[in-house]
């Protein structure tokens, strides 16, 4: 075989094989490429949704039902204490030192109780305000984490006053659609 015969056999040969090589490697990137997925990002504006979820605002009125209803019975309660001490101190001007003392001690007596039973009172509201909001957000995120499952998202941010989300696309902002799906899973409850 001649000699330019055999170079351009060889040059042929590999400019082949490096073409072969060029089309296995574009070819290689492009399933890599389409392999990648894009990540799915969403989120939502946690006061807006949690404020505006319907359960919440009911959760609210009965709770305000009761500290009403708490108020009231608590201002009764002082009322009748107050016209019990004012009669002890008409009472009192006719008594003994000994008796005033006793009557005294009857009196705070009674107000201590009196306090107890209010502070306790005061406390197991608060105590059932704190289970439900508790119980409330609990609910919320499981059904945005079953949202994103179910959806494809990879992650759903909450944003809020600190501006844990500071800047978003509208089209990523779910709050509205979660805010919508949320109460009206509630109203078939």
């Amino acid at each position: 075989m001649p000699l330019k015969t055999v170079y351009f056999y060889i040059f042929a040969e590999t400019k082949f094989i490096t073409m072969k090589n060029i089309f296995y490697a574009v070819f290689a990137i492009l399933i890599f490429a389409s392999c990648q997925q894009t990540e799915k990002i969403g989120y939502v504006d946690n006061s807006k949704l949690i404020n505006e979820y319907q359960e919440k605002k009911d959760i609210e009125e009965k709770l305000k039902v009761k500290v009403t209803a708490f108020q009231k019975r608590t201002d009764s309660l002082r009322k009748v204490f107050r016209l019990d001490v004012n009669e002890a101190e008409i009472k009192a001007k006719g008594m003994s030192q000994a008796n005033i003392q006793k009557l005294s001690q009857e009196l705070q007596q009674r107000e201590q109780v009196l306090s107890k039973r209010l502070q306790f009172e005061q406390q197991q509201i608060a105590q059932e305000s704190q289970t439900q909001n508790d119980s409330l957000i609990k609910k919320i995120k499981d059904f945005v984490k079953d949202y994103g499952t179910k959806n494809g998202y990879s992650y759903i941010l909450g944003s809020n006053e600190g501006g844990s989300v500071m800047f978003g696309k509208e089209e990523s902002d779910l709050t509205q659609t979660l805010l919508d799906l949320l109460n009206a899973a509630y109203k078939k409850d």
